[in-house]
């Protein structure tokens, strides 16, 4: 790990008080990160609209520093990756996810609940998405985009094959892909 930085983080949500799992959480990347020369951040995962406070997020960074555990980087002190908290870098996401579809890397899903539900229920306990928008052509894509039709992005995973990623502690992670489940309904 010489050659690069490392830089960890937590990041909590401030929906609520503060828990074991976010003080867990802060002290393996804490002393990871020490451990390494590197970077220890704080990033406030605040995309909950309706639930998140500035109450919670004050909780959180007492709760944080009563541990004992500095971060370099963060919502109130800044530094050179900000901003820190996940609803102020949109414009940073909207880029990226723009430049995902572009390349074929992610397309949009026009699922509704109703329907996520049904396939769920349909697969019984092991449950995955069928890829049902996977494959829209773009102009069908596009115009339901200006039509205002709700969506989310999803990563387009190869449908067969092996994804391999690299993490720093497990090491090389290999995953099989498989195709979507199609079970009939019982």
């Amino acid at each position: 790990m010489a050659d690069r930085e490392v830089r960890t983080r937590v990041a909590p949500s401030p929906t609520g008080d503060p828990h074991v799992g976010t003080a867990y959480q802060a002290l393996f990347n804490y002393a990871f990160a020490r451990r390494h020369g590197g970077k220890f951040i704080l990033r406030i995962e605040d995309t909950d609209r309706a639930r998140s406070t500035p109450e919670s997020e004050r909780a959180i960074l007492a709760a944080l520093r009563w541990l004992g555990l500095p971060w370099d980087e963060g919502p109130d002190v800044g530094g050179p990756h900000g901003p820190y908290r996940q609803s102020e870098r949109l414009p940073i996401y909207h880029e990226q996810v723009e430049r995902l579809l572009s390349a074929g890397h992610a397309y949009r899903c026009f699922c509704t609940k109703v329907r996520l539900d049904a396939m769920r229920a349909s697969q019984g306990a092991s449950t995955a998405y069928d890829r049902h928008c996977r494959d829209l052509p773009a102009s069908e894509s596009e115009a339901r985009v200006r039509a205002g039709e709700p969506f989310v992005v999803r990563m387009k995973v190869p449908r067969d094959g092996v994804s391999v990623m690299r993490d720093l502690l497990r090491g090389e992670i290999r995953r099989m892909n498989f195709p979507p489940c199609r079970r009939a309904k019982a």
